[in-house]
């Protein structure tokens, strides 16, 4: 999937310098909370719970690690500023790791995903990075512009489309969503595609409407090709903080998200809201971005995040 150990090395490198903001918010203010020989008391607790939920990770999980380092400091295990960092991190990671499921398709038949998420993530981009990798596993791919609302949108996934070398199935500015979906259901099964990637629209300022929209389009896909879409990948902007939780659980509630997609992770000190999304949310994080490239999307890997962060 990564290609070869070095490309792979490359890109733990892009993201340990794509969450050096991130680092420079979580990890480093603990370490100067915990600077010396620090007595560790409950002044030390509160300050490094407040510290935690003021870099993103969420209440919940702030409130929870700091409630496990108290049982330990009680068993006099906590003997150490080192200590408190392994805890922390063991932490992080056993959150992440829960939430850690690459999406596989398989070989044969059509698996179909519904990409949704807000305009300005960088949904369409994600797309066209996504199809890569598919075609790069070995599997046929279509996408399909059903964000119809703007000309950018279409024109956008028709770069990709060229880019990648796959076809793109599309009706004018302003045509129904539901039947660019149709046709592009029709064509992925008559042309025995594995997979179907629909683009859709996320005009945020009309919600209701929007989202009335995205459940008639993912009804049409399961009218027409029975248990599809097989994925709805929700992409959030990790820059935006706390409003990627909202708009996450806008989503799930009304539609049903199965997978995430974090973007922008090397732009923002606000990386810590991985952690709660993994935390309050019981959806599995597929990909992480942390650029512009072609290869700056990965399926997410909890053990490599994490070492990326804390190293």
């Amino acid at each position: 999937m990564f290609g070869n150990s070095e490309k792979k090395g490359s890109f733990f490198e892009r993201l340990k310098e794509g969450l050096s903001k991130t680092k420079q918010s979580l990890v480093r203010n603990v370490d100067q909370v915990l600077f010396g020989e620090r007595q560790i008391d409950r002044d030390l607790f509160e300050e490094m719970e407040e510290m935690l939920i003021t870099a993103d990770v969420g209440p919940a999980f702030a409130s929870e690690l700091i409630d496990e380092m108290k049982v330990i400091a009680k068993r006099s295990d906590l003997n150490s500023p080192a200590v408190l960092r392994k805890i922390m991190r063991d932490n992080i990671h056993f959150i992440l790791k829960q939430r850690e499921a690459p999406l596989d398709i398989p070989k044969n038949g059509l698996f179909t995903v519904m990409v949704v998420g807000v305009n300005g993530t960088g949904k369409t981009t994600t797309i066209g990075k996504i199809a890569n990798e598919f075609k790069g596993r070995g599997h046929s791919v279509m996408l399909a512009a059903a964000d119809t609302f703007r000309a950018a949108a279409i024109e956008q996934l028709e770069v990709w489309g060229e880019r990648v070398g796959i076809p793109v199935i599309k009706q004018k500015m302003g045509a129904d969503p539901s039947a660019v979906v149709f046709d592009a259901v029709q064509a992925a099964r008559a042309r025995g595609i594995n997979a179907l990637i629909i683009d859709t629209a996320g005009r945020l300022h009309t919600q209701v409407n929007l989202m009335e929209e995205l459940k008639k389009v993912k009804r049409i896909m399961g009218r027409e090709f029975p248990g599809s879409p097989h994925e709805v990948l929700l992409v959030l902007d990790a820059t935006t903080g706390q409003n990627a939780v909202n708009q996450a659980k806008m989503f799930n509630e009304s539609i049903g998200v199965t997978g995430l997609v974090l973007t922008k992770l090397d732009g923002t000190a606000k990386g810590g809201i991985i952690i709660r999304l993994a935390k309050e949310f019981d959806i599995p994080i597929r990909y992480i971005g942390i650029g512009e490239k072609m290869d700056d999307l990965r399926p997410f890997d909890s053990a490599e995040f994490v070492d990326a962060l804390m190293e």
